[in-house]
């Protein structure tokens, strides 16, 4: 079902913001598989242990692929290391920012709040900014004009989703938006979903940001060494998030913009326990958007709980692009079109308040 002609208008002050508005597509209800109360509440219980366990082999990780990596310099024996550590880094970073951003991860608040500072900061992503954006993600699931992380706009630009890999555009729009903020500007679009008393810390962690980063640049320059460039700071995040955006575009790719229906604009993929590790189960992305409350280590037990209800996972990260490719180059030229996820026999999809 396509509601918009186009072209699409993905900002959140233009006119699909305000035709989502009128066609009851913002803040609306989302469409939820049944699942018992009980059942529910079960899943939502909140646990220490597993993500202390998965932080400990997380801050493990980094010190055995760092400590190499620093041993090797400058040989070619540092390599595989460096890439490890930058996987770590610009890649799981990306998934501790977001099960911590929703709280989820750890029973105690401050743990969450430490792991997802620390994750935000390698990822380039302002924490405040990020909690209320990934908020209206949420709220406004793929909704265009509403949702400000939809990563594959339409028509596609190839050449954008391809330097995706190499965090280019991430990386430079966050370098802006830091500069921004810390000169003590918020944007009118920021101002939509960042709430008024949160904007200030907006700007103190911007200005935080910039003196740490002009620390590491200082040391660089005083030990005459990159090292520290390639540890901390913009550049591990861009040479290592190619694994976070080969999982990332998984979520959404293809699939329809504008339904309030997560199992026909949000894809479930079967990955490998290192990948899931990586990605901290967010390959059960379906079943993380219809309920979001739910902690990662719970997310394969909800899996198995839905599946009467949902349409068949993509097997393996391979099969996933096997339809993202074709969808997103179809989508140059066809930015109507869009992949069409087929429900199990007698489950009726909802694509509109209508339906």
């Amino acid at each position: 079902m396509n509601i918009m002609a186009t072209p699409r208008d993905y900002g959140l002050l233009g006119r699909d913001a305000k035709m989502a508005e009128e066609m009851g597509l913002a803040s609306a209800q989302w469409y939820q598989c049944p699942m018992p109360r009980k059942r529910l509440k079960e899943l939502m219980v909140r646990k220490d242990g597993p993500a202390i366990r998965d932080t400990l082999i997380w801050f493990t990780a980094f010190a055995v692929t760092g400590g190499f990596a620093y041993y090797f310099w400058p040989t070619w024996l540092a390599l595989p290391f460096f890439i490890a550590y930058g996987v770590l880094y610009g890649s799981s970073s990306d998934s501790r920012w977001h099960e911590c951003g929703h709280g989820t991860a750890f029973k105690t608040r401050w743990m969450n709040d430490v792991v997802y500072n620390i994750a935000c900061f390698m990822i380039m992503r302002e924490p405040t900014v990020w909690r209320w954006s990934h908020t209206r993600h949420h709220t406004d699931t793929i909704i265009v004009g509403r949702d400000p992380e939809i990563a594959i706009m339409r028509p596609t630009w190839i050449l954008r989703v391809i330097f995706l890999f190499f965090a280019i555009p991430q990386t430079w729009g966050a370098i802006k938006s830091i500069a921004r903020h810390a000169a003590g500007t918020i944007g009118e679009e920021e101002k939509t979903f960042i709430p008024e008393m949160e904007r200030g810390r907006v700007i103190l962690t911007a200005r935080i940001w910039v003196v740490v980063h002009a620390a590491i640049l200082a040391s660089a320059i005083y030990s005459g060494s990159i090292l520290p460039l390639l540890f901390f700071g913009p550049l591990p995040t861009m040479y290592g998030a190619w694994v976070h955006i080969l999982t990332g575009l998984t979520q959404h790719g293809g699939l329809a913009e504008n339904v309030l229906d997560h199992r026909l604009n949000s894809r479930t993929v079967y990955m490998n326990p290192i990948l899931r590790f990586i990605y901290w189960n967010m390959n059960y992305h379906v079943e993380h958007h219809m309920f979001p409350m739910i902690p990662y280590h719970a997310l394969p037990a909800l899996h198995e709980d839905l599946k009467p209800y949902m349409p068949k996972p993509c097997s393996s990260v391979f099969a996933a692009y096997c339809e993202i490719i074709p969808a997103i180059w179809r989508q140059r030229t066809e930015p109507d079109w869009h992949i069409e996820r087929e429900l199990p026999s007698g489950i009726k999809p909802v694509e509109s308040l209508g339906d």
